[in-house]
């Protein structure tokens, strides 16, 4: 049972705090030379961050939804490419303990509970959703993986992939290690905005697969029922989102604090005591708040359901609420934080499009993850449910990562 006060809250904040201020000094630095974020992730490895859901019996922190978003949301501030390189890692280890209690679940949280980490390789980029990447036997009876996937979020700095794929009886998800004889990473992701995810293309060229790297089974085109995870990875977005809020914020003081010239003003005009600048920052404060509040209030959501499932009460219905109330949240977040990335602007005048700045990132970054989920979708979904009572359809083929 994982109890979220505001003790242990802060003592992860003061916990990581030092890390996250490393990682925020070579943001821009690595933004500008393109520069995979290698180290950082070792860091975050060491330092406990991305074991911090696992159950304290299997090495991990134990740490509750409300906690662990919390803590994101200061990580997405310093660096917004880090929580996604680590949200498939995340969504795993939700997955994980949602499954039955056996040995493959046992022995992989202890995997991830060691500090070792898992990326993607779940979507392609076909005219359809498909799964074209195909486990058969050799000649030889050895298992092997081919195919290929793209927006392999995460997968650059991994230790193992969660590969989907299929071996003509159902769809499955494999393990494969990094290191495995026929895979093939390749650093070719082209988005405009989060840059350093490593979201490109994984090849799997016969990999030997052996059965106990089989985890699950299931049918792609069936509605995923009774589950946390669409929640889940659609929340870690969020807290995304409302680091980059936050961020916003902190480079709009940074930025207007020293400056002693205001645009339109003759003379000396100190910015940060001119009004409308401060209705500025006033602005980019309250959205950077506002998303965080929401964001942690659907974290809550989630934990008060896990612990639903745990006494056995939860039912269907309250998955489906879970779902269109993070849908929900999803429609206000996105509006707010592209606004904080665009305001921003308005506290420097054209002096504040400087390359060196690197401000510009905020709002490739944000519109870059809030297209991962398009919202037009998630609202209608949303209105369908209200009118109709009809659940969120949400399959296996679609959101995954």
């Amino acid at each position: 049972m994982s109890i979220s006060t505001p003790a242990s809250a802060q003592a992860l904040h003061q916990r990581f705090a030092d890390l996250f201020a490393r990682i925020a000094e070579g943001a821009i630095a690595r933004e500008s030379e393109r520069r995979l974020p290698i180290e950082e992730v070792r860091q975050l490895k060491e330092s406990g961050f991305t074991a911090l859901r696992v159950p304290v019996e299997h090495g991990g922190g134990g740490v509750s939804l409300a906690d662990y978003f919390s803590l994101l949301i200061r990580l997405g501030e310093a660096e917004s490419n880090l929580p996604q390189i680590l949200r498939v890692n995340a969504g795993f280890t939700e997955l994980l303990q949602e499954r039955r209690d056996d040995a493959d679940t046992r022995r992989w949280l202890k995997v991830i509970g060691s500090g070792q980490t898992f990326g993607a390789a779940a979507s392609e980029r076909t005219g359809s959703t498909s799964n074209s990447v195909v486990l058969e036997k050799d000649a030889n009876g050895q298992l092997r993986l081919n195919g290929e996937k793209y927006y392999s979020t995460g997968t650059l700095y991994a230790d193992w992939i969660l590969a989907r794929g299929h071996d003509h009886e159902s769809d499955l998800n494999v393990i494969v290690h990094v290191n495995a004889p026929g895979v093939e990473r390749i650093d070719d992701w082209d988005g405009f905005g989060q840059r350093l995810t490593g979201s490109g293309t994984t090849r799997f060229h016969n990999v030997p697969v052996q059965a106990d790297q089989i985890l699950d089974r299931y049918q792609l085109s069936q509605p995923r029922r009774n589950t946390i995870i669409t929640s889940f990875y659609q929340t870690f977005h969020l807290a995304t989102l409302a680091g980059i809020a936050r961020a916003a914020l902190r480079d709009a003081v940074a930025f207007t604090r020293p400056r002693s010239r205001t645009f339109g003003v003759p003379g000396q005009s100190v910015p940060r005591e001119n009004p409308l600048v401060q209705r500025v920052v006033g602005r980019l404060s309250s959205l950077a708040w506002s998303t965080e509040q929401l964001t942690l209030a659907i974290a809550r959501e989630q934990d008060a359901l896990n612990e639903a499932r745990r006494a056995g009460s939860a039912t269907t219905e309250d998955y489906n609420l879970l779902d269109i109330r993070t849908f929900e949240a999803q429609q206000i977040v996105i509006g707010q934080v592209l606004e904080a990335t665009t305001l921003l602007f308005e506290v420097g005048g054209a002096s504040a499009t400087s390359q060196a700045l690197r401000l510009d990132r905020h709002w490739r970054n944000a519109r870059t993850l809030a297209s991962h989920n398009p919202v037009t979708q998630r609202e209608a979904a949303i209105g369908n449910f209200h009118l109709n009572g009809e659940p969120h359809n949400e399959r296996f083929g679609q959101g995954y990562v």
